[in-house]
């Protein structure tokens, strides 16, 4: 079993940046795809990006493509989300994810995460 604890968030003005990290729990990090998702008020809980069990592979939602990007240290069992020209509809609490059961990271769904964190609010003000 994997606990998750997201850091991180805050509020932050259009065009700037944040850095998320998720710390995991336990001894088998390496055998986990990583994904960060975002919930905004009054909407569904949205995929935004994912990294391979190995770092090697990435996914991301159109809407961050070129602005985001995740990365992973499995020495120190982090998983992060660096965010940069930050936008008024990035606001939302960001989720850090995991599962072990495969490492396809071109799914989108919640279902395809098994362990979740508690989240932390990003807030972009205009």
């Amino acid at each position: 079993q994997v606990q998750l604890v997201e850091s991180g968030g805050g509020l932050v003005q259009t065009g700037g940046s944040l850095r998320l990290s998720c710390a995991a729990s336990g001894r088998t990090f390496s055998n986990y795809r990583m994904g960060w998702f975002r919930q905004a008020p009054g909407k569904e809980r949205e995929f935004v990006a994912a990294i391979s069990r190995n770092g090697d592979e990435t996914n991301y939602v159109d809407s961050v493509k070129g602005r985001f990007t995740i990365s992973r240290d499995n020495a120190k069992h982090q998983v992060y989300l660096q965010m940069n020209s930050l936008k008024p509809e990035d606001t939302a609490v960001y989720y850090c994810a995991a599962d072990e059961r495969f490492d396809w990271i071109g799914g989108t769904g919640t279902e395809l995460y098994n362990h979740w964190g508690q989240g932390t609010q990003v807030t972009v003000s205009s």
